[in-house]
């Protein structure tokens, strides 16, 4: 079908929905619908019962909706046309739609319809996709993703009905006019532009990154257009300065905008907008008075609108060179973790000394932005729910949160502080609005079966001009490829190849660009990384044994159970004969060689029970192929080094050491309602699930500290798992454990285990060894 004749039809739906439409507000305020309230062509049954009536309107609705299911991918897509207005007769029956609730980003919510001065909502029974589509056209969006039931953004005004919700695409139609067809104003209309910018007008701005002052305009009917600051108000300006990623705002010098609007006449927007300062989109701002032109063009208060916003500390304006080389959170109360981009993550509070989490109940959007302006970040885009972004571990710090949303801290904010009932199953998380920073721009895989693979290509300034080339294999692994999924926005990394023969790429972007690249994991671009500057050094070249990565929307995180090792850690003696395996495979100190057959070597012994608390399975990064038998012990060793202790004097020393390999590396147990998959038995496959752990036992052979030689006195043990980070985690701050440990010479005892980072940093430093496993270099 042609494109003109699809909008064509796309617009006579509007139409019809503009004509029948009134009928679904209807559903909310009574049982039956008399036939005084419907047009005498759709009156078929009086007394009609209400569901029945909106299925038949939304059916003759639905069949002309058949633009979301797109084109066979042999045919090119249609062509974008501009937007029209549908041409209603004067009679027609007018309505508006918009869209609210708890927990939802702008572009979903629940529908609610406006009828006869007052807003209702729509009933789910037999509500179907195709409905969805012509709500979220009617709102100016492309089209509708999928549809809710059951009142999922809570219940609105009215009785009886389930309230239906809808989420509608991110993309706004081209040239969708905004319209407020009707005679009386309507107070509570959200406002459904097609765009909205801040764009720097000041030579001194625009040549910022991030764009942090400028004109705030609307792209309505196609045009960027000014808003009259006639009605504006500091609430609009946070609103404004929270969508672009910004937690506040500031004052500017108005003289300077007033004389350069002086000199270029501006093209001012229809309406005022009316912001309360807790909204985290202008889309949620409801819409103001009509705009009073002068005969000039000017608006009454003379002056397009200006914002000014203060950015957060790590994405204050510089020079591209001149970022900081990590993200770092600003505040020491609160942090995110588990996040594949920066912005993004569980919410954890620092109470009494020690990080725990966020009960979900009652967590909404309005939380959730506190959370984000306080790392320094915008509004937030979604209040996360049931440990959507991996569980944590500890305590559960807070329950039931309310902010009023103008709370400095979510600490600030009122809450139960008897988290009854709370698990890490309920935990909280966040995606907060961040500045536009460019980093994407700059970075691109190339070659790949898919978006999410490729060649890593870079673009960069030699001798004047931007250029695309490749990244030195050499030393490239899990940190850099983590860098490099986060800055291209595709979740955390699954690989890391140091070479990519069987993606092509760019011809043109063969030469290496890049080399020497060192990444701790937290950079927001591979640029902030370590790396050689203009001297390359790159023995292997680049094309096909250049860099590459795979990027995965989920990752594992594999969490140590510190009171388990405390629970079960003792000592014993044991004949050197009986280590004979043990020894094969490294596992005792250097001076085992050494000893005779029938003398004995002391080891420190405990148990180890390893979650996985993330979002997807745990698995090794060799290939079943790969895997190395070991003829002792009768089992292959997946990971050759899974694990490593080590034991430290209270000034930092290392006194012994061990590690261990994956032995059957397998689900041991499971959480209620999840089974186990992995078991290395009859060469099985190896990993663990999603809600499971693996247990070695304290008698299993490895599962040790070789301390023959220890002499007697206070030490600190480590437990460090996925050292060399050959798995990509989510989260490898809480991959250590450690603890305090006491050996007179004929006991040992262990006591204040913990997770790394579990603890307030004050805290940790008086543990020695690391501060989690992100500050080790490879």
């Amino acid at each position: 079908m042609k494109g003109s004749e699809s909008l064509a039809r796309v617009q006579h739906q509007g139409e019809r929905l503009q004509t029948l439409g009134f009928v679904l507000v209807g559903s909310c305020r009574r049982t039956d619908l008399s036939t005084d309230t419907i047009p005498d062509k759709m009156v078929t049954t009086p007394n009609l019962p209400c569901c029945a009536v909106i299925l038949s309107v939304l059916l003759k609705l639905a069949f002309g909706q058949y633009e979301h299911f797109g084109y066979p991918l042999s045919y090119p897509e249609a062509e974008q046309e501009e937007y029209t207005v549908p041409q209603l007769a004067p009679d027609t029956p007018r309505i508006q739609l918009r869209l609210a609730g708890d927990k939802r980003k702008h572009n979903e919510g629940r529908i609610e319809v406006f009828y006869k001065g007052e807003w209702g909502t729509v009933c789910d029974d037999d509500f179907t996709i195709h409905a969805a589509q012509v709500v979220c056209r009617e709102l100016g969006y492309v089209e509708a993703v999928s549809w809710s039931p059951s009142s999922k953004y809570g219940k609105g005004q009215g009785p009886i009905c389930e309230d239906v919700g809808v989420v509608c695409s991110d993309k706004r139609i081209p040239g969708f006019k905004f319209l407020n067809t009707l005679h009386n104003h309507i107070e509570n209309l959200d406002i459904q532009v097609e765009d909205v910018r801040i764009r720097a007008i000041l030579s001194s701005y625009r040549k910022r990154i991030p764009v942090t002052e400028g004109y705030v305009e609307v792209k309505d009917g196609g045009k960027w257009k000014q808003i009259c600051n006639a009605e504006w108000s500091h609430f609009n300006s946070r609103v404004i300065c929270g969508m672009f990623g910004f937690p506040g705002e500031r004052t500017y010098n108005a003289r300077v905008y007033k004389m350069f609007a002086r000199r270029r006449k501006p093209t001012f927007w229809d309406f005022a907008v009316n912001c309360t300062g807790n909204e985290a989109h202008l889309s949620s701002c409801k819409l103001g008075h009509t705009t009073s032109l002068k005969s000039n063009g000017s608006c009454a208060g003379g002056s397009p609108v200006v914002v000014s916003c203060v950015p957060g500390r790590a994405f204050s304006p510089s020079p591209m060179t001149g970022f900081r080389k990590a993200f770092r959170q600003e505040q020491p109360l609160v942090r995110l973790r588990g996040g594949a981009i920066v912005g993004e993550g569980r919410v954890e509070v620092l109470k009494n000394g020690e990080w725990g989490t966020i009960c979900d109940d009652s967590w909404n959007l309005l939380s959730a932005t506190v959370v984000c302006r306080e790392l320094g970040f915008g509004t937030a885009k979604e209040a996360l729910s049931g440990g959507q972004l991996g569980q944590g571990m500890g305590p559960v710090h807070m329950n039931e949160v309310n902010c009023s949303g103008f709370e400095k801290s979510i600490t600030e904010c009122l809450f139960n502080e008897e988290a009854l009932g709370c698990s890490h199953e309920e935990d909280a998380g966040v995606t907060c609005n961040v500045p536009a920073m460019g980093f994407q721009e700059r970075l691109r895989l190339s070659g790949g079966r898919n978006p999410y693979e490729g060649r890593v290509e870079v673009l960069v300034e030699r001798n004047g001009s931007l250029v695309w080339g490749t990244v030195c294999s050499e030393g490239w692994g899990t940190m850099e490829a983590m860098v490099v999924c986060r800055q291209l926005g595709l979740g955390f990394a699954s690989n890391a190849f140091q070479d990519s023969w069987y993606w092509p790429g760019q011809v043109s972007a063969d030469s290496v660009v890049m080399s020497g690249v060192r990444c701790s994991g937290t950079e927001m671009s591979l640029s902030h990384c370590l790396h050689h500057g203009a001297h390359l050094s790159c023995p292997r070249g680049g094309g096909r044994n250049a860099a590459g990565v795979s990027c995965s929307e989920t990752a594992p995180d594999l969490v140590l159970n510190p009171e388990v090792v405390e629970q079960t850690t003792y000592m014993e003696d044991r004949p050197m004969f009986m280590l004979q395996c043990a020894y094969e495979e490294n596992c005792l100190a250097s001076a085992s060689s050494q000893t005779p057959a029938n003398s004995y070597r002391r080891l420190l012994r405990f148990s180890s029970q390893i979650h996985n608390n993330g979002q997807s399975d745990f698995r090794p990064k060799a290939s079943r192929e790969t895997w190395v038998w070991h003829d002792c012990h009768r089992h292959y060793h997946s990971m050759e080094v899974f694990t490593l202790y080590d034991l430290y004097s209270l000034n930092g020393t290392k006194v012994a050491e061990g590690h261990k390999a994956s032995f059957c590396l397998e689900d041991s147990e499971c959480d209620e309602g999840i089974e186990k998959k992995y078991e290395c038995a009859n060469f099985g496959e190896q990993g663990i699930t999603v809600g499971c752990w693996d247990t070695y036992r304290h008698d299993i052979d490895c599962q040790w500290v070789d301390i023959t030689d220890v002499k007697p006195g206070d030490y600190i043990f480590q437990i460090v798992i996925n050292p060399n980070y050959e798995v990509p985690e989510s989260d490898y701050t809480n991959n250590v454990v450690k603890c305090r440990c006491r050996y007179d010479g004929h006991r040992v005892w262990m006591y204040s285990c913990h997770n790394g980072g579990s603890l307030s940093s004050e805290t940790e430093q008086t543990f020695p060894g690391l501060l989690n496993n992100q500050v080790t270099h490879r």
